[in-house]
């Protein structure tokens, strides 16, 4: 089966009654890339990391964009089994059919084995809007909390919702940043 495209992944939201706003932009490939759409997209931006465990379970994290992510202590929030690294890009494609830079909460739409685990930031969840992208880079979604829970719920991805732990403040820590791409590590 195909991946779904940016418009099915809309189609889909409207048949489940879900309500979106959606922006058409240039691409944009990190969080800091993104920060240009900020005065034209009301609401909290997303990052958004596919990570793998020791064991291959796969996680998809999706945090506010400017949250700073121990990746070094994320398995013990999430109940990975030992430390995480980024998934490849061709792991990425075949799990959640997107690409690096397109890494998004919606792409779990596409993982129908359910082999992803879906973990959001515990404050990602205020109740303000939020802004992911559509399967590709070149556009955002707006939704609302509620409307992402539904979601997310309805593709059988129960999202685990926690509080990211934070880096010390000691720079040899390895953690996901601001301006980090939004899922993968070069390759």
């Amino acid at each position: 089966m195909h991946p779904l495209t940016p418009d099915e992944l809309c189609a889909h939201l409207l048949a489940q009654g879900l309500s979106f706003h959606r922006l058409e932009h240039q691409a944009v490939f990190t969080v800091e890339e993104s920060a240009a759409l900020r005065g034209k997209v009301p609401g909290l931006h997303s990052k958004n990391l596919f990570l793998r465990d020791k064991k291959g379970r796969l996680f998809l994290v999706s945090a506010r964009e400017n949250a700073r992510i121990d990746l070094k202590r994320l398995h013990e929030v999430i109940g990975a089994s030992g430390r995480l690294s980024f998934g490849s890009a061709q792991l990425l494609l075949e799990t959640l059919g997107v690409t690096p830079g397109s890494v998004t909460a919606f792409a779990v739409i596409n993982d129908r084995a359910k082999a992803v685990t879906m973990v959001l930031d515990a404050n990602l969840m205020t109740g303000e809007a939020m802004n992911f992208h559509p399967l590709i880079n070149t556009a955002t979604l707006r939704i609302g909390r509620d409307d992402m829970l539904a979601f997310l719920r309805g593709t059988g991805h129960e999202p685990m919702i926690v509080d990211l732990p934070v880096p010390d403040d000691d720079s040899s820590n390895h953690a996901a940043s601001p301006g980090q791409d939004t899922g993968l590590s070069p390759e």
